[in-house]
């Protein structure tokens, strides 16, 4: 079973909930692999604390060129479909931050001026928390524009255990379409303000439009917000769950432990919220 949580915005408390709902069902019995997608800022590790046992390199292709074989006909630079070559001259310019190593320019030389190269855009990290929990992290390099090579290669890894956790990353974009697409469920954390439904609604869009089960959860409630509650209604989104803004949640988050170690009242929120999805996925409302 894939359950992939997952915001608009970031800062809803996507990881809190991901890595607690992990550790409840560590506890409760569960082979549990957590996988952390969201590449770019990665930081379920600081909550569940893995011993690291292997760290395994993502490479992505980039071409290289033997100028000596080149006729300058310029094939590569015209097919290049996102703007990565540029001849200037008898000179080629790679501008390796728009390439996408579809490989088409090494395809395409009939000459064999172009060489299969690489570079490293990131790594994923594997290993094991105190909970049992297996660990596996996707971690772009800084400074890339590449995520989705590290999500690919981080979710390779993640195929063993009874349940995995995903931490999406924020948003709608590739990263957060790529992560999620193949979940069994998706839990959409959301928090009571306008920015908060601003971003919901493009999440829910997006996980309709492909007939994806999900369900909502409100976090850092504080009174109703009439807005939240009206869109709700209307587009008859099932809430798996509410949690109230509690300021001793954010002292244990900010200083990274785990919550229901820390606040073991919350553990029957938490429940309910996995026996609710669990009845969706096997289509018991």
């Amino acid at each position: 079973m894939k359950i992939a949580f997952a915001s608009g915005k970031g800062g809803t408390g996507k990881t809190t909930f991901a890595v607690n709902m992990a550790y409840l069902l560590s506890l409760s019995g569960y082979r549990v692999k957590f996988v952390d997608l969201d590449v770019e800022e990665p930081d379920g590790h600081l909550f569940l604390n893995p011993q690291i046992e292997s760290v395994v390199p993502v490479k992505v292709f980039i071409p290289l060129f033997e100028m000596e074989k080149c006729t300058f006909c310029k094939k590569c630079v015209q097919t290049c479909a996102f703007h990565a070559l540029f001849m200037l001259g008898k000179e080629m310019l790679f501008f390796q931050e728009l390439c996408h190593s579809c490989k088409l320019c090494l395809r395409i030389c009939e000459k064999g001026a172009v060489k299969e190269g690489e570079r490293e855009v990131g790594v994923v990290r594997i290993g094991k928390t105190d909970s049992s929990i297996i660990f596996v992290e996707g971690r772009l390099k800084v400074g890339e524009a590449r995520p989705m090579p590290v999500i690919d290669t981080a979710k390779s890894h993640s195929g063993d255990g009874d349940i995995q956790i995903i931490d999406a990353p924020p948003g709608t974009s590739c990263p957060f379409v790529r992560s999620v697409y193949d979940s069994d469920f998706v839990v959409l954390v959301t928090e009571p303000t306008p920015f908060g439904l601003h971003d919901l609604e493009k999440c829910v869009y997006f996980l309709k439009s492909i007939k994806k089960p999900f369900g909502l959860v409100v976090n850092k409630e504080k009174g109703e917000f009439p807005k939240l509650e009206e869109y709700v209604l209307q587009n008859e989104i099932p809430v798996l769950g509410r949690m109230p803004e509690d300021l001793r949640i954010a002292k244990v988050l900010s200083e990274g432990k785990i919550l229901l170690r820390e606040l073991p009242e919350y553990r029957a929120r938490f429940e309910e919220i996995f026996k609710r999805l669990k009845r969706m996925i096997h289509g018991r409302n």
